[in-house]
């Protein structure tokens, strides 16, 4: 049922939510695009072990992801909800969790002491601590609100925070990290002893986003808990999870969209500074994309009322396909041009990501009405466990691709070979990917419209009647 005695539904929710995604990806994005990066470039890790550390630290989130989400929907609310006390818990520990992985005074270390280094600190950073707040503060927008309308405007204003940090990092990050070196190479700054210093700041930047989120946001919709019904395990979570057409489309969607999403972020790093030489295009492709999707949220809104977020997603997702296809096939030279197409083809993605959190909450909402039963941090611990698996797969094939390629990290000028084998990986590959996105949500995904709007309205009746 919802609780009358609370502020209404309205903008300080809007923004509080914002800022709490606003913190997540101060380190996710951070570590998303420049961890490979540091890991090879600074510390000398191959990218072939990188990529392995990313697909062995995703076995370890499929038992923490669930864990987070069991925990969070069987412990006791506090005064402040279900969800909220994790915030104020874990924001320092997985800004400092997140600092501690960009150690450059390691670079003289023994490979041996730079693998067990790099495997400890990043799974303390994703598979605990990011975990710990994350999946919280994802389960937490059914309990904000109950009203799909208010849902996506909840999902819209979380998509702005991760482009704010996005563009933060994105245009900020390249400029900062890499210089020119005499020969005109771009390299990175003082021998990576830079990272350290940019990830205390990001860390710091994420504590007071999440602090902003923990006092801006109220918890609402509260879910009557029967103390005797029987304990769910694991497995049979699970089982009813897969059996769900809603969940598994949405996850296939999502697992294909990180891969191809997080390839891109990754790639363009070398893309940029290799094949086109010049990574400040690169920070100007981040900027016009962010800048281009912040004027998309204002129109997310009456798009979704009018067509429906999923089909308005399998629209969006099918265009950037297409854009990405045709700059393979005219294997662009100038990064100008390349960068300005790259970021018109990339508002199909940016649409589906202002999107996508209220989809989860529309799988939450289908699986209670099928069930009888509200596992808001379960679902949600599930969804961000696919999320990290095409996190880890983006990652583990960027490190495979520049190997396969034949990509030394050590060298300042790549073979011709090798820049249009990059190329290649950086369009094709994500062109694909795309297209697998819209099939997913086209032909597996259920939750159009109207039985959005079918469930919203069953519930809402069951709540009534208690």
């Amino acid at each position: 049922m919802e609780d009358r005695q609370n502020r209404p539904f309205g903008l300080r929710d809007k923004i509080g939510y914002l800022f709490g995604d606003f913190g997540n990806d101060f380190t996710f994005m951070f570590a998303s695009t420049f961890l490979m990066v540091f890991y090879m470039k600074v510390l000398g890790i191959p990218g072939a072990m990188v990529g392995t550390l990313f697909l062995a630290a995703r076995v370890v989130d499929a038992f923490t992801d669930i864990t987070m989400g069991r925990i969070v929907d069987v412990c006791r609310p506090g005064k402040d909800g279900r969800f909220k006390p994790w915030i104020r818990r874990m924001a320092g520990p997985v800004a400092i969790a997140s600092f501690l992985m960009y150690q450059s005074s390691l670079a003289g270390a023994s490979m041996t002491v730079k693998v067990v280094y790099m495997y400890v600190t990043y799974l303390l950073w994703g598979s605990i601590c990011y975990t710990g707040i994350n999946i919280p503060y994802g389960s937490m927008a059914s309990a904000i609100t109950d009203k799909p309308d208010e849902r996506t405007a909840l999902s819209t204003f979380r998509g702005i925070g991760a482009n704010l940090a996005q563009l933060v990092i994105g245009v900020l990050g390249p400029v900062i990290i890499y210089t020119t070196d005499e020969g005109g190479a771009q390299v990175i700054r003082n021998d990576g002893a830079i990272f350290p210093v940019m990830a205390g700041v990001f860390s710091i930047c994420a504590i007071i986003c999440y602090i902003i989120c923990y006092k801006c946001t109220t918890e609402r919709v509260k879910i009557e808990k029967d103390p005797d019904a029987p304990k769910v395990t694991l497995a049979k979570t699970f089982a009813t999870i897969f059996s769900s057409r809603a969940m598994l489309g949405i996850i296939g969607a999502a697992l294909f969209l990180m891969l191809s999403q997080l390839l891109i972020g990754g790639l363009n790093n070398y893309l940029y500074a290799d094949y086109f030489g010049d990574i400040k295009a690169f920070s100007s492709y981040t900027f016009i994309n962010i800048m281009l999707s912040l004027v998309l949220a204002a129109f997310v809104g009456g798009i979704t009322r009018r067509m429906g977020k999923k089909e308005a997603a399998v629209v969006a997702t099918a265009f950037t396909g297409v854009v990405y296809l045709i700059l393979f096939v005219l294997k662009l030279s100038n990064p100008w041009i390349y960068m300005v197409s790259a970021a018109i083809g990339f508002l199909g993605v940016n649409f589906f990501n202002l999107v996508i959190w209220a989809n989860i909450t529309d799988v939450i909402d289908d699986a209670e009405v099928k069930n009888g039963k509200r596992e808001d941090g379960t679902i949600y611990a599930v969804y961000s466990f696919a999320r990290k698996v095409g996190q880890a797969l983006a990652g583990g094939l960027s490190g495979y691709a520049l190997q396969m390629i034949g990509y030394e990290s050590a060298a300042k000028i790549q073979t011709p070979e090798v820049l249009n084998g990059l190329y290649t990986i950086s369009t094709l590959v994500p062109a694909l990917l795309f297209f697998c996105v819209t099939m997913m949500l086209l032909f597996v995904y259920p939750l159009g419209k109207k039985k959005v709007e079918e469930n919203s309205a069953i519930l809402r009746e069951r709540r009534a009647a208690r």
